[in-house]
This record gives C-alpha cells, sequence and structure tokens, in this order.
C-alpha cells in the first residue's frame, strides 16, 4: 500500500514538472553577458521607422549599377530547388584561376561577414586578445565578442588605419588576430600592397593577419598587397558584393595557407552557399566587360561626390572605395545632426562611429538621380545643423 502511494506522489511530482513551464532557455554565461545588438541598422529598418522609403540608398556601399547580365541570367536559369554544391568547386576552381594559385587556397562563404565568423571560431578563445583599429568594420568585432575574445584598439593616424602601430600592440597583446582592411572602411583611405608586405616584418610569430580586401577592385593599380597565398601569416577576404553588384546573394571568399582554408570546413555551414549565388558569382567572375563599366561608373560617381562636397564648403577625402568620406568640419555632434536631417530628407546615408573620424559623413556612389537628390538635400541638412 505504501508503496503504491509513494508511486503516485512520484508521478505527480514528474507531471508538474513536465507541465511547468521554462522561465528560460539555459543560456551560456558568455551568452547572457552581451547585449543583444545589430553591427549596422539596416535602410528597411529606418524606413520603417520613418514610414517612408528612401530617395537615395547611398549608405551601405552597395553598388547600385548593379549585377552583371550575364550574372542576373545566370541566377534566374539556376535550378534553385536544389541545395548548391557544398564544396563551391567550380567556383573555387575559377577564383583559383582568375588569382594564379591553386583551389586549396581558397574558402567561399556568406559574404566576408560569414566567413570573419568562421575564422573567429577557429582561433578565438574565451580572454584571446585580438586587435583592430578603433572605428574599423564592426561586425568584426561583434564576431570576436560573440566568442569571448579581447578586443584592443589602436587608433586610426591621419585618417589611415596604422599597420605599425596595430602590429606593435599585437606583440605588446599577445594577439591571434589582426585585422585590416585595405583599402578601409569608414574613410575610404588605403595603403600601397608594398607597403602593406614591407610591414609584415613587424607582425609578431603566431598571430595572422586579417587582410579585409573587400574594396580592392575599386582601388589604385598596387593597392593590392603582393601576398604569397602559401603565406602561413595572413589571410585575404575578397567578396562579390562591392564591384560585382551581388551584396544580396551574399558571396565572399578567403585566400590563404591551405591548413587553414581546409581548416573552415570543421565549422563552415556546408550548405550555407546557395546554388543561384554560386551560379550568379562565377558568370560576374567571368565578364571583365562589366566589371570595368562598373569601375568606371564608381569612379565618376567619387568625382561628383566630391564636388557636390566642395561646392557646400566641405571637404571630401581621397578614397580607393565605392564611397566618399567627406569631412563635415566640425565634430561628431555636428556631422550627426547633419546625417539626421538627410535622412528626414529621404537620403540614407551613414558615418564613421568613432571620434575623430565621426566629424565625416560616408556617401556611398550612386547614379546622377541618386546624387542630384543628395545635392538638393546636403544645403537643408547644413543650415538645419546650424552651420
Amino acid at each position: 500500500m505504501r508503496s503504491s502511494i509513494l508511486q503516485r506522489k512520484l508521478a505527480c511530482r514528474m507531471t508538474l514538472r513536465l507541465s511547468a513551464p521554462m522561465t528560460e532557455p539555459r543560456y551560456t554565461p558568455l551568452a547572457k553577458s552581451l547585449p543583444a545588438t545589430v553591427p549596422f541598422v539596416g535602410p528597411e529598418t529606418q524606413e520603417r521607422q520613418r514610414g517612408a522609403p528612401f530617395v537615395a540608398r547611398l549608405g551601405a556601399n552597395e553598388s547600385v549599377f548593379g549585377p552583371s547580365p550575364h550574372a542576373i541570367a545566370a541566377m534566374a536559369e539556376t535550378g534553385i530547388w536544389m541545395y548548391g554544391d557544398p564544396e563551391n568547386h567550380d567556383l573555387r576552381a575559377a577564383l583559383a584561376d582568375h588569382h594564379g594559385i591553386g583551389p586549396e587556397n581558397i574558402v567561399v562563404g556568406e559574404g566576408i561577414d560569414g566567413l570573419l565568423g568562421y575564422l573567429v571560431r577557429l582561433l578565438v578563445g574565451s580572454g584571446d586578445a585580438v586587435v583592430t583599429s578603433d572605428g574599423a568594420y564592426p561586425t568584426f568585432n561583434y564576431h570576436v565578442t560573440g566568442f569571448g575574445g579581447t578586443l584592443h584598439k589602436v587608433p586610426y593616424r591621419d585618417d589611415h588605419e596604422d599597420p605599425a602601430a596595430l602590429f606593435a600592440k599585437a606583440g605588446e597583446v599577445d594577439a591571434k588576430l589582426v585585422y585590416l582592411a585595405n583599402p578601409d572602411n569608414p574613410m575610404g583611405s588605403w595603403h600601397s600592397g608594398a607597403d602593406i608586405v614591407a610591414a609584415l616584418d613587424d607582425l609578431p610569430d603566431g598571430c595572422l593577419l586579417v587582410l579585409d580586401e573587400a574594396y580592392v577592385e575599386c582601388a589604385p593599380e598596387g593597392t593590392a598587397a603582393p601576398v604569397a597565398a602559401d603565406d602561413p601569416r595572413v589571410i585575404r577576404m575578397r567578396t562579390f558584393s562591392k564591384v560585382y553588384g551581388m551584396a544580396g546573394a551574399r558571396v565572399g571568399y578567403a585566400i590563404g595557407a591551405p591548413g587553414l582554408i581546409s581548416a573552415f570546413n570543421k565549422v563552415r555551414n556546408h550548405f550555407g552557399m546557395n546554388r543561384a549565388a554560386q551560379a550568379g558569382a562565377l558568370a560576374a567572375l567571368n565578364d571583365a566587360e562589366w566589371l570595368n563599366h562598373v569601375q568606371t561608373k564608381i569612379a565618376e560617381a567619387r568625382d561628383r561626390i566630391g564636388h557636390i562636397a566642395r561646392e557646400n564648403g566641405l571637404a571630401p577625402l581621397p578614397s580607393a572605395t565605392n564611397f566618399v568620406a567627406i569631412d563635415c568640419g566640425k565634430d561628431g555632434a555636428f556631422a550627426k545632426a547633419v546625417l539626421d536631417s538627410l535622412v528626414a530628407q529621404g537620403i540614407f546615408v551613414r558615418m564613421p562611429f568613432a571620434a575623430p573620424q565621426n566629424r565625416c559623413l560616408r556617401v556611398s556612389c550612386g547614379e546622377a538621380a541618386d546624387l542630384d537628390a543628395f545635392a538638393t538635400a546636403l544645403p537643408k541638412a547644413l543650415a538645419e545643423a546650424g552651420r
């Protein structure tokens, strides 16, 4: 009798446990410590907040000139019902041929953002030191923080990232990774590839340079660093999001030593690349004529943005990217007021987030109508900001 009563009590307790609601999932201590944040607030979010679409989308450094017509056709004709090739074989082979290296030196991923996440996952654990520039690409910082790494930052020098300072800091803190974009976002500045290679002599042993070359197809000849693909000190990141006009497809790739490239297979999403994106990138890579056309359009748009800035008494900074940083001549608060007025007028632009670079606006290249709209809105924005 007592045994039967005990069994009923145990069954009742089990039922209560199963039916009791779980208050929240059991997050890791690291996840609990992190804010729910988004590195970039998208223009769509801002459009919803303002209750109207933007007249000119000049803030995300996309290519409004679009992808190659051959890429559009290839994506449209793709059997999207099939998964993409998990090895990205054809695209990797074409990229290898394009760069004169082996396919074993290339990994393809969901944009540079995705590849940065995989790289940090491979190399950065709790408390590991990572070095970057204060105000450089925030998504990289997001990944480092998300895997428990410790960020160490150095300031820009004359609106350029400072390789010497970055590498010196890496030696001080025993960094596993150091991040350098060339050309740079958000300032559009650049170093010659030869200078990057020379600076590598001071990269500490055991530290990997993440060389983000997202904008290199926009830059002057000699900007790409002539680093051997097998050099174990460097991994170079490239993308189809900028000059190739495929930001929405999310296609990036990294060039590095075979051992490091192979390690990505331990952590990457093997079906992360959709079939249409693979086909589009392959077609875009083979359309040199369209690439040259877009490069010309970017150069023309940069000149126009500079002209608009100077007409309004502002100083455009030299740029090797598909955007121009415009010095507003005062502090970050003034630049933010100008930006807010532009956004209110339907002109989507962005600005650097760290001083003193936050004295600037960052304006992406656009078609003539986009830049006409910017030219119309800028004088009012400056007046409303109190100039």
